[in-house]
């Protein structure tokens, strides 16, 4: 059902994350990371991760950019990301061994 629609909202999405401005892919990643977690949408927040780890980014810089939604969003909204963070890094290492 609304098969265009949604089409059209994910090449929307796609286009401003590929050509909407000179952010390179891994800020973009570690923005959208960080705006997932202030809003607390934890499946975003996942996909965002695994997204910003595949573009390159380190554990460290994911969790830096969590721990920077505490003084905007809140403690407790940044707390939450880094427990998701910990889960889903956590989990793979698991899976791996």
């Amino acid at each position: 059902m609304h098969t265009d629609v949604y089409k059209a909202y994910e090449s929307f999405g796609q286009a401003v994350h590929e050509k909407g401005g000179p952010i390179d892919e891994k800020n973009r990643w570690l923005i959208k990371v960080a705006i997932s977690a202030s809003q607390q949408y934890p499946f975003a927040l996942r996909t965002h991760i695994h997204k910003a780890l595949s573009a390159g980014c380190t554990r460290r810089e994911v969790e830096h950019a969590i721990l920077l939604v505490a003084p905007t969003a809140g403690f407790p909204k940044a707390m939450e990301g880094l427990m998701i963070l910990r889960d889903e890094l956590d989990n793979d290492a698991s899976e791996e061994e």
